[in-house]
């Protein structure tokens, strides 16, 4: 293509956005409430998203060391946990260390535990992490079947609630985005039907002078991405100062160490770009679907 050709099919996108005055506004405007909307969401669940591989990479498998396995049997089974493929490292503590980690976890009340130490009653453990944390139950379900171990915890039955509710909660966010999506390029489509439809005369005079098709509907697809790309303005400076406020004002007064949201910068960048990106495509798709039906490309 020419430049010549690219440059009047750009001055002419631009001008349709003038041209159609109010219709132009209430494309923005729809664009603009979608994208909100599809920009909390997807600020929501890229942060939900960090929380639960943090959760999921906190989770750990203790193998619990039969008490009467000598130092030989301890060594073996170390190895033989660490030629597991789906194990990404193998760590081991004895029980003197086990006994401190629980009085220190037991604040005052674990000062009464200071008597075992000449008589430890607790086992030798190996703490494993699995490279991916959903090869844990697979992990500790070959684990328990090796010589010399006693018992192996890993609280089944909440990582695999942990596991189900990140699997759906990723699926329902995803659907909702979509569906928002769907809906912005719906609106957009039908907006520039109405264009269209308004300049249907001069479209058919065009086709007869033989103009193609691709000539033809090039600027209405250049006056789409522009429609997508102005109504993503306003959404990316709301989200982006709502998530400043809760960068600067929530961090400190979060005690929980799993609930961390990303840091503002690089996350303001990365979020403006997925948001400018989605209201361009908005824009091309629903022109897309605009100027087949009406030119029957």
């Amino acid at each position: 293509m020419k430049f010549r050709t690219i440059k009047r099919h750009l001055r002419e996108g631009i001008k349709n956005i003038f041209r159609n005055g109010w219709m132009t506004v209430a494309s923005v405007g729809a664009v603009t409430t979608t994208l909100i909307l599809v920009g909390a969401f997807l600020a929501l669940m890229l942060n939900l998203n960090q929380m639960a591989e943090e959760i999921e990479d906190d989770v750990e498998i203790n193998a619990l060391i039969d008490l009467t396995a000598n130092e030989d049997q301890i060594k073996t089974l170390g190895n033989k946990i660490s030629a597991i493929d789906e194990v990404e490292s193998v760590s081991f503590s004895s029980k003197d260390e086990q006994l401190k980690n629980l009085i220190d976890s037991m604040g005052k009340e674990g000062q009464s535990w200071k008597l075992f130490k000449q008589d430890n009653p607790l086992n030798h453990v190996y703490v494993i992490k699995a490279k991916d944390p959903i090869d844990t139950t697979k992990i500790a379900s070959e684990v328990k079947g090796f010589n010399a171990i006693q018992e192996v915890n890993y609280g089944k039955d909440v990582v695999q609630r942990l596991f189900q509710f990140n699997k759906y909660a990723r699926t329902i966010g995803l659907v909702l985005i979509a569906g928002l999506v769907f809906t912005a390029i719906f609106l957009i489509s039908n907006t520039i039907k109405l264009t269209i439809m308004a300049r249907s005369r001069e479209i058919g005079i065009m086709k007869l002078v033989g103009a193609t098709n691709g000539f033809i509907r090039w600027p209405f697809f250049i006056e789409g991405m522009f429609l997508g790309i102005l109504g993503s303005i306003i959404p990316i400076a709301t989200i982006l100062g709502g998530y400043y406020y809760l960068d600067t004002k929530l961090r400190e007064r979060i005690t929980f160490s799993f609930v961390e949201i990303l840091p503002f910068n690089p996350f303001a960048w990365q979020l403006s770009l997925i948001i400018l990106a989605i209201g361009a495509l908005i824009g091309i798709w629903g022109s897309v679907m605009s100027v087949r039906k009406f030119l029957k490309v």
